[in-house]
């Protein structure tokens, strides 16, 4: 008996979602609240469980079609209608006869299917992972790193390669356990959206070949049965670096029924020196995503001595961080904030005590070359792109933020109690910025000069320039305007972490109306920063030095005072904005930053 699963609610207003992979194909055995396949809408990306037990029969809606809530997805049967026994091709056409005069609808069905047991077995039993959508207007990807390579084993949903694209770099996982037969893009080519990545054998059906060598058309049994495993480790090892790649693929692929055991995993997956962890060599307990052990490369933080805090012991970057800041503080004296919370630094100028520093390490990538990533020559192009398009000059302004400082010190341990976050200077800044702009909504616009049209913007969409392990990343605050503190210092914080963790979505990283960069992170006082196009502003936050400055009292008396200073330099583009334009926002940022005034907003 068939049971058909429709798309379910995936909440509010959400009409209809878009199939953007299939975890399952037809003719494999699902349990019940086994995810099925991922859907995107324009709210959330998820996945939808089987609400039964069964066998895949039939796919209705195919990747990247798009299905309204209660429509069908696929049909679920006890695999007596479905394609199951299509390792054996004859076999299923004995059957087919007393199957036709039990279930003709199911057996109607077995033409539709035909193309994708062709593809299958195109390689020897094998499913083909192709690169699915990562978000919206991304058409294509770059192979950056294979986390498995040709003979090993890997488990459905197991991360298989890493891809960069424009927006977003992410893992690929398995939609299929198996062996790694072909790998069809290597690392630092390009691929685009549902071009075939890699060949994936099915397990069971590689076992089945190998204990009954009748039941395959192609031979392949007979092959590998006369290989040796050393052959094997051979192909995988050519195919891995890259040479004589055809011949490596014929090679493996008549090993495509033989199991992966006969080949010990280590000896079938040779290391990269250059892409190796610290660790590598060393037991390194459970699996280490990728963003961990880059990040533990950039560190020079050795895996094998961290205990993980994740399930299982799994190693998280909080772990590898911990470690880091661990060892920085036994090597030298603290630092000022280096801005990894966002918020510009706090330094102290002349305080004649600091010890001495000690002589830098010389990075490993010096003397070297290596080909640029994808999101580095993304960049590179729109940075370029920018001072085409636009007329930027930079304006700077010097704002006293002791009252802020002191209102920070004073409540953050109750505002992180209350809000969850921890209160930096950053939300301030945010929140500053958005009452600024809609004061003067000319810095929030969009000029089309094409068009000759000024479009003035009706929310204040705030990105946020984060340093990430991958490069430059710009996450948005959306509706900026319509948040406190405490929204903001919530907003700022997850999408600096997501961004910094890789989990971050593409879509978080579009529609921003105005940016702010924390250009004070590493103690500079001010810089000229390049717009983020199409916008016609960004705001530069300086380092916040204490320094000596001239105070004036009620009675008109000057004074010397410490106070905490910050730099503010708006680049603006010319062709919109003037320069009295940039002058009556910063005087306005300017002001609401010096008066402090944000009590009611922190419950004091």
């Amino acid at each position: 008996m068939s049971e058909t699963v429709n798309l379910p609610a995936l909440g509010e207003s959400v009409t209809e979602g878009t199939v953007t992979r299939w975890l399952k194909q037809v003719g494999d055995e699902v349990a019940v609240d086994e995810p099925l396949l991922e859907v995107s809408t324009d709210k959330v990306d998820t996945e939808v469980p089987s609400p039964v037990a069964g066998v895949i029969e039939k796919i209705l809606v195919e990747e990247d079609e798009d299905v309204e809530v209660g429509g069908a997805l696929v049909v679920i049967g006890d695999g007596s209608g479905s394609g199951d026994s299509g390792s054996d091709d004859a076999a299923a056409q004995d059957d087919a006869p007393a199957e036709a005069s039990e279930e003709p609808s199911e057996q109607k069905s077995e033409p539709e299917q035909a193309p994708k047991a062709d593809t299958k077995q195109a390689s020897g039993n094998s499913v083909e992972v192709t690169l699915p959508a990562l978000g919206e207007s991304v058409t294509e990807g770059t192979v950056t790193r294979w986390l498995k390579q040709v003979g090993e084993t890997i488990e459905v949903d197991e991360p298989l390669l890493e891809v960069s694209t424009d927006k977003v770099d992410t893992e690929v996982p398995s939609p299929v356990a198996g062996t790694l037969l072909e790998i069809k893009v290597q690392e630092d080519e390009d691929a685009e959206v549902g071009q075939v990545l890699a060949l994936v054998g099915d397990e069971s059906a590689a076992e089945s070949s190998d204990s009954d060598n009748g039941s395959s058309d192609n031979g392949s049994s007979d092959q590998s049965g006369e290989t040796k495993a050393e052959e094997v480790e051979d192909a995988a090892t050519t195919a891995d670096s890259g040479e004589n790649t055809e011949q490596a693929a014929e090679a493996k692929t008549s090993q495509a029924s033989k199991p992966a055991a006969e080949a010990p995993k280590a000896e079938q997956t040779p290391s990269k020196p250059a892409e190796s962890a610290p660790s590598a060599g060393k037991d390194v307990p459970g699996y280490v995503t990728p963003l961990v052990r880059k990040l533990a490369r950039e560190k020079n933080v050795d895996l094998s001595t961290i205990s993980g805090t994740g399930v299982g012991g799994r190693i998280r970057k909080q772990d590898v961080l911990a470690a880091a800041e661990k060892s920085e503080k036994s090597a030298a004296p603290a630092i000022a904030d280096t801005g990894a919370d966002m918020s510009p630094a706090v330094a102290t100028q002349g305080s004649g005590k600091a010890a001495p520093a000690a002589a830098p390490a010389a990075d490993p990538k010096r003397g070297t070359t290596e080909k640029a990533p994808r999101i580095r020559m993304t960049i590179a192009k729109r940075m370029r792109e920018s001072l085409e398009v636009s007329a930027q000059l930079t304006q700077v302004t010097e704002v006293d933020m002791t009252r802020v400082a002191q209102l920070r010190q004073k409540a953050k341990d109750q505002f992180q109690k209350r809000e969850g976050a921890k209160l930096t200077f950053m939300p301030f800044f945010a929140k500053a910025v958005a009452e600024a702009l809609q004061a003067h909504p000319v810095l929030n616009a969009t000029f089309k000069e094409d068009s000759k049209e000024i479009v003035y913007n009706s929310s204040e969409d705030i990105a946020i320039a984060v340093d990430t392990p991958r490069g430059l990343l710009v996450p948005v605050v959306k509706n900026a305007g319509d948040l406190n503190l405490g929204g903001l210092a919530k907003q700022i914080a997850e999408l600096g972490g997501a961004a910094k963790d890789g989990s971050i979505s593409p879509d978080a990283l579009t529609g921003g109306t105005f940016t702010i960069t924390n250009i004070g992170s590493f103690g500079a006082l001010f810089d000229t920063p390049i717009i983020n196009q199409p916008q016609v502003g960004i705001l530069g936050t300086g380092s916040i030095v204490k320094r000596p400055m001239v105070i004036t009292d009620a009675d008109g008396n000057d004074t010397i005072a410490i106070r905490h200073m910050c730099y503010l330099s708006l680049t603006y583009d010319h062709r919109l904005v003037d320069g009295a334009d940039a002058g009556r926002f910063l005087s306005t940022l300017k002001k609401r930053l010096e008066a402090g005034q944000f009590e009611s907003e922190m419950g004091l």
